[in-house]
């Protein structure tokens, strides 16, 4: 009798282990720039949805403000000493987490980037980065405005002796973001309305194309800072040239810029100095989703940061199960007075 228990026992016990290690679900670290803002927390109902969907335990942790570096290596150092099978991370400084980084390859931790990722970090420790491919993103705006049968008009009446002007505002020509969002919009736009004549490319440097003859140009414009003044004044500089008949903004920036020179935008308006000129601008914000609202910014591009924070996990089980990742564009929307409020799309366009 006393046998069949110890028997009976070892089993309930053997059976008990074997219960825990299958609950034991794996764990990953998702270290974001922070919370405060709505996009932010639209990645962490991405990541959140993708633990959820692949059965892992997530910690996500974002700091108060962009600004708070040190709250955010703290809570990188706290996570790596719980050994985490992979690690997901948007570096406020790179320069900050290169300890860090280093542990992760000696420990191999594979690390995933995400949203703006973790430029310039160690060779090895970053295995694939979740984030928009701003070029493309970019691009969508300008297939967007050419689908305007008004501006198509305007490209195809255009002249060499009366050029159209179509012209892109920027915050500055280094961000690696903004500088990728302009170059993709210009990129796109000529070689969409070279159906319709000779485009040249004017304006900064970086992108100018001289063309013999043309019938279109295409104007890149360049704050003199990223300062609400200086966009203002490069707004301004753009709005009042000759025959401008649409306006891409390449980021929220140069919104405000645009909206502080046209009464939040109400100038585009039917009555207002700038009525006809179409506008699409990029990111969100209560100011820019006013204009779309109105009618005033014919659209507008919104990353996906559902789609960041998703894919940022689903990428950090697959390394950590030892499948080979790659980056990942996360992709980009087009939000219009039509479908602003769709449920798809109001997740995205945060305040």
């Amino acid at each position: 009798m006393k046998r069949l228990l110890a028997l009976v026992l070892v089993l309930t016990l053997a059976l008990g282990v074997t219960a825990a290690l299958a609950q034991e679900k794996m764990y990953i670290s998702v270290i974001s720039k922070g919370e405060q803002h709505a996009f932010w927390q639209a990645v962490r109902q991405g990541c959140e949805d993708a633990a959820a969907e692949y059965d892992v335990n997530m910690f996500y942790y974002g700091p108060p403000s962009e600004a708070d570096i040190v709250l955010q290596v703290e809570a990188l150092k706290a996570e790596m000493a719980k050994n985490p099978k992979a690690l997901a991370l948007a570096a406020l400084s790179t320069d900050a987490v290169m300890t860090e980084l280093q542990e992760c390859i000696d420990k191999g931790i594979p690390v995933i980037g995400f949203d703006s990722g973790v430029p310039n970090a160690p060779e090895g420790s970053i295995y694939a980065t979740a984030s928009t491919n701003n070029q493309n993103a970019a691009a969508l705006a300008a297939d967007k405005l050419l689908e305007d049968e008004g501006l198509a008009a305007k490209l195809a009446a255009a002249t060499a002796e009366a050029p159209v002007v179509v012209a892109v505002l920027s915050q500055d020509a280094t961000s690696e973001s903004v500088t990728g969002r302009t170059t993709g919009f210009v990129n796109r736009f000529v070689e969409l309305a070279g159906a319709y004549g000779v485009v040249e490319v004017q304006g900064h440097t970086n992108w100018a194309v001289a063309a013999e003859n043309p019938a279109i140009i295409l104007h890149v414009e360049i704050g003199a800072s990223p300062r609400i003044d200086d966009m203002t004044n490069a707004a301004n500089a753009v709005l009042n040239k000759n025959n401008l008949a649409a306006l891409f903004i390449s980021n929220e920036g140069a919104v405000a810029g645009v909206l502080a020179a046209t009464a939040d935008g109400s100038e585009f308006g039917e009555g207002g100095r700038f009525n006809g000129i179409l506008v699409g601008g990029f990111d969100a914000g209560v100011n820019q989703k006013n204009a779309v609202r109105n009618g005033w910014f014919a659209g507008s591009v919104t990353q996906d940061p559902y789609r960041i924070g998703y894919l940022a996990v689903e990428l950090a089980v697959k390394a950590a199960n030892g499948e080979a990742v790659e980056d990942v564009d996360t992709g980009a929307q087009w939000y219009t007075k039509d479908n602003i409020d769709e449920p798809n799309i109001a997740l995205l366009v945060y305040d």
